[in-house]
């Protein structure tokens, strides 16, 4: 079977796709035919030795997956070869076939097709953990979306619409600010040409916003952070702008507000049976139309180090999937 292969820390440039012996499943884990894999910022991170997991080279990246179950170790009841599935794993989604333990399957809703699936699990799981446990959003609330067209921008976007917030959606561009529209947004900035602190003045006033999601981090996020209100969240997601922002500690205490890390991928490992309602439940939203994940761009395996790029370079509005059959 074809897989990329990260063989030395570096820039998706440096990957290349190899044939490589077929993997078996071990004793509560299936082998999946992967149908499509979504492209995720942790990749970009994660083949440059930088993210959180370092997988020992070499290693074949992508985080999550849909597909359909090949084969099945021992002690697997809750699967069968012909199962259509979706997955996240640690890494190993780039390849035609993937190992995947059995507890992190969940069934592919009716209806939705491979690619939309694969790009659904990490973007909306992280948006999903972020404001519905993390950041308690509730129905009437102000919620305020940094990178907001990117995958989990976007994913944040359409939940806090759904979850009955009051959705600014900011972003670097007026095409990528329609898009956002086009999933629930109420408001948007353009911060390439608006003063973000300024903009949300004008938007919301001296109350400022309940609760601010930021993937970007950056410049972005100290004025973000000004603009919380008393009692606000401030949900850390990452640092796509690719610098880590240093806080003033004297905002949350005036504003009696919190600063709270979304960390998804520790989320599934140290809760994992609430993790998995949630999941479950989330499925369900996916299944009756209550989100829709955006496909930006389809690429085949061959140019997985061009999709990442794309990702990279921030040209996604929505998700970059792989599909390695095509």
């Amino acid at each position: 079977m074809n897989a990329v292969l990260c063989k030395a820390w570096g820039s998706p440039a440096t990957l290349v796709v190899e044939d490589l012996p077929s993997p078996r499943p071990g004793a509560g884990e299936v082998v999946v035919d992967v149908k499509a894999a979504g492209v995720n910022f942790p990749d970009v991170l994660m083949i440059q030795g930088k993210y959180q997991v370092k997988p020992p080279l070499p290693f074949t990246p992508g985080v999550e997956l849909a597909g359909i179950v090949k084969e099945t170790g021992s002690g697997v009841t809750s699967a069968r070869p012909g199962d259509a599935v979706v997955a996240n794993v640690a890494y190993g989604a780039f390849a035609e076939e993937c190992v995947v333990t059995a507890a992190s399957l969940l069934p592919l809703p009716r209806g939705i097709d491979f690619a939309a699936a694969a790009g659904f699990t990490v973007a909306y799981g992280t948006a999903w953990h972020a404001l519905k446990d993390r950041g308690q959003l509730r129905p009437g609330e102000t919620l305020l979306v940094l990178g907001a067209a990117g995958g989990v921008g976007l994913a944040a976007v359409e939940l806090g619409a759904a979850m009955g917030a009051r959705v600014i959606a900011a972003a670097s561009s007026d095409e990528k600010l329609a898009v956002c529209r086009a999933h629930g947004a109420a408001e948007t900035i353009n911060y390439s040409t608006q003063d973000l602190r300024e903009r949300l003045k004008a938007l919301v006033g001296a109350k400022g916003v309940d609760v601010v999601f930021d993937p970007v981090g950056g410049s972005l996020s100290e004025p973000a952070l000004r603009s919380v209100a008393w009692r606000g969240r401030f949900l850390v997601i990452g640092f796509a702008g690719g610098e880590i922002p240093r806080l003033p500690a004297n905002l949350p205490l005036l504003k009696g507000c919190a600063i709270v890390g979304v960390y998804w991928g520790a989320w599934l490992q140290q809760e994992p049976e609430a993790s998995r309602r949630e999941m479950v439940e989330l499925a369900g939203w996916l299944a009756d139309g209550r989100v829709r994940p955006r496909v930006s761009a389809r690429y085949p395996l061959a140019r997985a180090a061009d999709a990442i790029s794309a990702l990279a370079g921030r040209a996604a509005t929505g998700k970059i999937v792989i599909e390695p059959e095509a």
